[in-house]
């Protein structure tokens, strides 16, 4: 009997490279924002043609992960194709739209975390809810909006699922962006009240009480702004 093995399949190169700049972004070696080499100095450094890479660049595109801009060069869009594509569709959905997607995953997370009761998560937890008030107290935005998407992200971290938290990751440039434009410093003082319900809620094991405390944190987001546009 004749022994077959499958045919050797070459991965095309233009895929090669678009797997390098893909790597390139997800590393943050090219952070989101930023303008990457051009086309020739890529060429260059890979040792290819300057239509591979070229081609390879515009796959990138297509997906989001990359901007071209006219007479200024290519810049660094996203981060993965899921926030890629919300990106490139110039996010679509509003504001209150995202805000209720973050509920509904953060609920989900609170409530398994609240269920699973894992010491060390939650132990991260708390101190991540503790980071935020020298957070505000320092006045920097971007500090705090980073401090803040930290502590969702480890409510995610607690439910000990990681589907949910690939699916967190995957699109946490644009709900980082939603805190963006709900925070303020100094906060109300009905959301860090909030977010330290979420945190009590958890630690209790009781999963559906952690489950309306993370809607509930939502509904404070979404109503703190109108109610202090409307005291002024």
């Amino acid at each position: 009997m004749v022994s077959l093995d499958g045919p050797v399949r070459q991965v095309p190169l233009v895929l090669q490279v678009s797997e390098q700049f893909r790597a390139l972004i997800e590393s943050g070696a090219w952070p989101r924002g930023s303008r990457i080499p051009g086309e020739n100095q890529l060429a260059a450094e890979l040792g290819v043609s300057r239509g591979t890479v070229r081609e390879a660049l515009r796959s990138l595109s297509l997906t989001g992960l990359l901007e071209p801009r006219v007479g200024d060069g290519t810049y660094v869009r996203a981060t993965n194709e899921i926030s890629g594509v919300l990106v490139r569709d110039e996010l679509s959905a509003s504001l209150t739209d995202v805000l209720d997607a973050r509920a509904g995953i953060e609920a989900a997370a609170a409530r398994l975390a609240a269920l699973r009761q894992d010491e060390e998560s939650l132990a991260a937890l708390a101190a991540a809810f503790e980071a935020r008030g020298p957070a505000v107290d320092g006045g920097d935005m971007d500090e705090f909006v980073a401090v803040d998407a930290a502590f969702h992200r480890q409510v995610v971290v607690a439910s000990g699922n990681p589907l949910l938290l690939r699916l967190f990751d995957a699109i946490a440039e644009v709900l980082t962006e939603s805190i963006h434009q709900t925070a303020t410093i100094p906060e109300d003082h009905r959301i860090p009240d909030a977010h330290r319900v979420v945190v009590e809620a958890i630690r209790s094991g009781d999963p559906e009480a952690a489950s309306r405390a993370s809607y509930a944190l939502i509904e404070t987001v979404k109503q703190a702004p109108r109610d202090q546009a409307s005291n002024t």
